[in-house]
């Protein structure tokens, strides 16, 4: 599994994780976990722009 893939899965997981904690009534918890999706998603985004790079 490459760094891209792994970021995407870490990404799917924080989406549920901030879904259970806005259904729960975390709103701290929602805005916390959001913060880090955007910085995970930015992260899988530039790994796949890395992976893409060294194809021909």
């Amino acid at each position: 599994m490459s760094r891209g893939d792994e970021l995407k899965e870490l990404a799917g997981d924080l989406s549920r994780a901030v879904e259970a904690a806005r259904r729960v009534g975390l709103s701290t918890t929602v805005y916390l976990l959001s913060m880090a999706l955007v910085e995970v998603r930015e992260a899988a985004r530039a790994a796949d722009g890395e992976d893409d790079d060294g194809v021909a």
